[in-house]
C-alpha cells in the first residue's frame, strides 16, 4: 500500500491541538482545554506516561498500592475505573465526586496538565520507556484498530513516529518536557526498564514517594499481582473489556509481551542507528538513561 495513503489513514485517527495529536474518537479540543482548570486536591495522584510506556502495568501497581480491596480480592473493579484517564474520560465519570485519594492517568505533556499541579499540589508518577520498544509496541497496537482504513507497515510507522505524528506527539518532546520541568511539580520519574529489572524495589520507591506504608506481605501481593503473567489473565486489569469496534482483539492484545528489547525483532540496524542519532541530538544533555536490553550495563 502506498505510504501516502497509509499516512492519510493514520491522520484520520487524530486531531492536533496545542502541538499534540489526540485520539479523535475519544476526546475533543474542548475537553483538553478544560483540564487546565481541573480542581486539584493535595492527595491527588496522577500517573503520566507517553503512550505504550507501561501505563496499564503502572495503573495496576498504583491501584494495588492504594486499594486494600484490590490487594485482597474483595473488590471487583476494573483498573480503568480505579485510575481513569483525564483526557479520555470515555466512561463519563464525575471526577469531583470521587473519594480521596483520587488516582488518574494521562498521556498529556507537562504544559497541558491541570494548573494546580504546577503549584506542587498532588503527586505525579511519570513512567518513561526506551523509545525503540515504545515504537514497536505502538506499531503492534495501531494494527489492532479496526476502523483504520489501511494496514500500516513498519517502515511507515517508523517514520511517522519519529516525526511525532502519533497520539501523544513526539516521544522526545514528551519525555524531555517532563524531565526538564520536574522542579515545577511534585513528581517521581521512573523508567519502565528499572521496573522490569527489580519490580519490588520500584514498588517500594513508589510507596515511599506516595507516603503509603505497606508491610512486607502487602508489598509481596502488589508485586505478585502486577506481574505480566498475572495481569495478562486478569480481566479487571488487561483492558480486554474494550469494545471490539475500538480494538480488534483477534489481531492482538492490549498487553502483548511486556519485555525490554523487543525492538530487535523488527528494527533494522540502520533504523536503530537513526533513533540513536536523534536521541543524542534531542536528549543527549539529559542525565536520564534508558536500557535497550536488560543485559546491557549502559544506556542505548
Amino acid at each position: 500500500m502506498d505510504r501516502d495513503a497509509q499516512e492519510e489513514a493514520l491522520n484520520s485517527l487524530y486531531f492536533k491541538h496545542k502541538g499534540i495529536y489526540f485520539d479523535a474518537r475519544n476526546t475533543s479540543p474542548e475537553v483538553i482545554d478544560d483540564i487546565e482548570h481541573m480542581e486539584i486536591r493535595d492527595d491527588d495522584v496522577f500517573l503520566v506516561t507517553y503512550p505504550k510506556s507501561g501505563t496499564i502495568w503502572t495503573q495496576q501497581i498504583l491501584s494495588l498500592i492504594f486499594n486494600e480491596g484490590h490487594r485482597n480480592g474483595t473488590e471487583q473493579v476494573e483498573t480503568i475505573e480505579r485510575v481513569p484517564w483525564i483526557e479520555y474520560n470515555v466512561m463519563n465519570m464525575d471526577f469531583k465526586s470521587r473519594p480521596s485519594p483520587r488516582l488518574f492517568s494521562s498521556h498529556l505533556p507537562y504544559y497541558l496538565m491541570p494548573r494546580g499541579l504546577k503549584y506542587r499540589m498532588g503527586k505525579i508518577l511519570y513512567v518513561c520507556r526506551n523509545p525503540k520498544d515504545v515504537m514497536v509496541s505502538y506499531y503492534h497496537f495501531i494494527r489492532m484498530i479496526p476502523y483504520l482504513k489501511y494496514t500500516i507497515d513498519w517502515e511507515t510507522l517508523f517514520e511517522v513516529f519519529l516525526s511525532g505524528r502519533v497520539t501523544g506527539g513526539s516521544w522526545f518532546d514528551h519525555v524531555r518536557g517532563w524531565y526538564t520541568h520536574k522542579e515545577d511539580f511534585n513528581i517521581l520519574i521512573v523508567t519502565y526498564e528499572e521496573m522490569k529489572k527489580d519490580l519490588r524495589s520500584a514498588v517500594k520507591k513508589i510507596c515511599k514517594f506516595m507516603g503509603v506504608n505497606l508491610d512486607e506481605k502487602a508489598i509481596d501481593t502488589v508485586v505478585e499481582r502486577a506481574t505480566f503473567k498475572n495481569m495478562k489473565h486478569d480481566p479487571l486489569a488487561n483492558y480486554e473489556s474494550i469494545p471490539s469496534d475500538l480494538l480488534d482483539k483477534t489481531k492482538g492484545h492490549f498487553l502483548r509481551k511486556g519485555t525490554v528489547g523487543d525492538w530487535k525483532s523488527i528494527m533494522t540496524v540502520a533504523q536503530s542507528e537513526k533513533v540513536d542519532e536523534i536521541y543524542k541530538e534531542k536528549m543527549g544533555d539529559l542525565p536520564i538513561n534508558f536500557l535497550s536490553d536488560l543485559n546491557e550495563e549502559n544506556a542505548s
